[in-house]
């Protein structure tokens, strides 16, 4: 007697979205990275597709991180100029695209103005000719000033810019739309308050198709568990038809996971947990492997040597 293989058939598909525009595209970009395209659930080749990888990024600052000491050594002078940084992660570890965080806008961190931060981009640009996202300083007053005019001036290079949130996505939402940009909505970790907020930033106008969902991820120990499960729902949703859930996650792992006291720990703190060099990088690739299997699309991170040991995973996980 032989055995059929129960297999799961899916009315939804996740939106395909794409990052950076070429040449031929109105752009500058070598070339451009695909996200989303899925037919259903993460990996399960004998019953749905995966058109596209899953993307790591490498996560770079406008000014010098105040990252642990052995996350920061990886990356040595490099991090106090962000063009050097920028070509380190692609020459010396082959990034296939990069996000750039402007926490030099902060008050804290230097309180850089929009046009200051625009010529930065507008250089970055020259620099290196890797796809780019860009979030902002988590100020929303500030980051409503300075994230417009970065759209306004990198128009038709198909950016994904972050982040919108429920109370602050109006400006945002304006400016990628006019510009011809992506957007990030985040949501803390709540399918509802995601969903409500994909269905406002879509009734302004800007496709579905041009949104990517941060749900707020945990590191491993600090939340992992909740924010996988939120993710799973916001899946399973949409591939029962929910098209405002329909959209690829965007996971911010190194920023997570290196908050954890047990990745920035050094070994004088923490003597019995093994050295820090192999588990700060370690607690970073875990936490990204973990969301991998709840759909992840794109995973910010940090750490080089997390970076690679997830890519093998992604290598695995994508034979059919």
């Amino acid at each position: 007697m032989s055995l059929e293989l129960l297999r799961e058939h899916w009315s939804g598909v996740i939106n395909s979205l794409s990052i950076g525009a070429t040449q031929k595209e109105g752009g500058s970009r070598k070339s451009a990275i695909a996200v989303g395209g899925q037919t259903g659930l993460p990996f399960l080749h004998s019953e749905s597709t995966t058109p596209n990888r899953p993307v790591t990024v490498f996560e770079i600052w406008d000014v010098e991180p105040d990252w642990p000491d052995i996350l920061k050594k990886s990356f040595g002078v490099s991090l106090k100029n962000t063009f050097d940084w920028a070509r380190v992660c692609r020459d010396k570890f082959v990034a296939k695209a990069l996000c750039l965080r402007l926490m030099g806008a902060h008050s804290d961190y230097g309180n850089k103005s929009a046009e200051e931060l625009a010529i930065l981009v507008k250089d970055l640009l020259k620099a290196v000719d890797l796809p780019l996202i860009i979030v902002g300083c988590g100020d929303d007053t500030k980051d409503n000033i300075v994230l417009p005019k970065i759209c306004e001036v990198t128009k038709g290079e198909r950016l994904l810019f972050g982040s919108a949130t429920q109370n602050n996505y109006k400006t945002l939402t304006a400016t990628v739309l006019a510009d011809g940009h992506s957007i990030i909505a985040e949501s803390p970790i709540d399918i509802n308050i995601a969903k409500q907020l994909n269905i406002l930033i879509s009734d302004m106008g800007l496709p579905s198709s041009r949104i990517v969902i941060n749900p707020t991820v945990g590191a491993l120990g600090y939340g992992l568990e909740y924010a996988y499960s939120i993710m799973e729902r916001a899946r399973l949703a949409a591939f029962a038809g929910d098209t405002m859930l329909a959209m690829p996650f965007i996971c911010f792992v190194g920023h997570e996971a290196w908050r954890a006291k047990e990745a920035k720990a050094n070994d004088q703190e923490a003597p019995l947990w093994g050295p820090q060099l192999e588990r700060g990088p370690l607690w970073e690739a875990l936490t990204a492997s973990t969301f991998l299997q709840a759909g992840a699309d794109i995973l910010v991170m940090r750490h080089p040597q997390a970076i690679v040991e997830v890519e093998k995973m992604i290598d695995k996980l994508m034979e059919k």
